[in-house]
């Protein structure tokens, strides 16, 4: 199959094959018939599958045969849950797009909305948003959807973990009901069923990989370690492998911005990237990265769906996340398009329960390897591989005046043993006596 036989237009094709691409992967060849056709999509694929490829050729497609957008006007939205991803994919679309008379931007919060609503004035083709910022110009009558042909959601469960949901169908409720609408997105979860209920009409359902696993040619394994020694082995497997671009998880601001100037210190080139530093900072950052100007990218999980770096080699979790489904989000930053990546873990005893999460989620035990002189005092316990299925957690009850087993003192009681409902119950005894 070639993209020619997809029915995309010539333009289109040449920017394609500028970009050196033969072939569609599977989430494009399924992905773009259907959104051609105008049907409904929603589609369940990996990160690193072409999945933004998979909606934006379609999309310039259809768009380069109709009427062009007046002013204010937008003909497709692509809604995105962070900055970084609302920038790939408008560079995407300038990518594939470049032969066409179309007209496009993106919009985002920590920058200036003043060049934003300029740009808008005369209409777009094609706006990439970010859920808030989107609002933020409606409100301010900066953008119009009269002429709104296509909607489409990107990353539409992460959307919802970042607790858009409201943003979201607010932005739904001012959009033309007679449109076509797409969802991608790496899993389809029960909540984001409930949202495809009330957009997609008779929807094509594509899913090119099962529910939560891992890439097949990302080699996992993990570095069993203490907690104080993790950024010295860091520095160590850094030098001693000659890895030239590795991005780093850590999970918290503190804790990148913490691990960057150790990195730094040990003479190799590192930058932070994380939701407290300026949307300048952060594209810097990672135009540095994708150059080879800064070696090792340290970032949080803001940055682990989203960042598009073709051929990176090497994921390391310096910290295991606290949800599991981030694991495979991080490490699905390699081993993109077919290419091989590495995704090393380095793991504390602290951590054992979040490891033991990720292995029952990914369904399997990761192998594990310690460095010479970097043994753990602390033992990290073995795995055991536990595929039973997770008992729905029961609502707690609510509580009854009583006491509480802990200090004697009855629920309902200050630290003095005075209880506040006491006296409204003596009055009132004393009121019918």
């Amino acid at each position: 199959m070639t993209f020619a036989s997809l029915g995309l237009a010539a333009p289109i094709l040449e920017a394609v094959t500028e970009q050196g691409y033969k072939t569609p992967s599977p989430i494009q060849a399924q992905a773009i018939p259907a959104v051609i056709e105008g049907k409904d999509v929603m589609a369940a694929a990996q990160t690193g599958t072409g999945k933004t490829a998979g909606f934006t050729l379609p999309l310039l497609h259809k768009l380069s045969e109709g009427q062009p957008a007046q002013g204010n006007q937008v003909r497709a939205l692509v809604l995105t849950p962070t900055r970084e991803l609302a920038a790939q994919v408008a560079e995407s679309v300038a990518t594939y797009g470049k032969n066409l008379p179309l007209k496009s931007a993106v919009v985002f919060g920590g920058v200036k909305i003043n060049p934003q609503m300029m740009k808008l004035r005369k209409g777009v083709d094609i706006l990439v948003a970010t859920p808030g910022r989107l609002l933020d110009l409606y409100n301010q009558n900066a953008v119009k959807f009269n002429q709104l042909e296509v909607l489409i959601l990107d990353e539409a469960d992460r959307m919802l973990d970042m607790g858009f949901i409201h943003d979201i169908k607010k932005i739904i409720a001012k959009l033309p009901k007679n449109r076509q609408n797409l969802m991608f997105s790496a899993t389809f979860s029960d909540e984001i069923r409930t949202l495809a209920k009330g957009l997609v009409n008779n929807p094509v359902e594509i899913s090119v990989t099962p529910r939560n696993t891992t890439a097949t040619n990302v080699e996992q394994w993990i570095h069993p370690v203490d907690k104080k020694q993790k950024p010295a082995l860091l520095t160590q497997l850094i030098h001693e492998n000659k890895w030239q671009q590795v991005l780093i998880f850590s999970k918290t601001k503190h804790g990148a911005n913490k691990l960057t100037k150790f990195l730094e210190a040990n003479k190799i080139k590192a930058a932070a990237i994380h939701g407290n530093k300026s949307q300048g900072a952060r594209t810097r950052a990672l135009a540095d990265f994708k150059s080879g100007a800064v070696r090792a990218l340290v970032a949080t999980d803001i940055a682990a769906r989203g960042l598009d770096i073709d051929q990176l080699p090497q994921v390391v979790n310096f910290d295991l996340p606290n949800v599991a489904e981030d694991y495979v989000h991080r490490i699905g930053r390699t081993g993109r398009a077919g290419a091989t990546g590495q995704a090393v873990s380095l793991v504390c005893a602290d951590e054992f329960k979040l490891l033991s999460d990720i292995e029952r989620l990914i369904g399997k035990l990761l192998p594990r390897t310690i460095v010479d002189d970097f043994d753990p005092i602390h033992t990290l316990p073995e795995s055991r591989l536990n595929l039973r299925p997770k008992k729905p957690k029961k609502p707690k009850k609510p509580k009854k005046p009583g006491v509480d087993h802990k200090d004697g003192q009855r629920s309902g009681e200050n630290s003095q043993g005075h209880n506040p409902w006491a006296k409204g119950k003596l009055k009132a005894r004393a009121k019918k006596s």
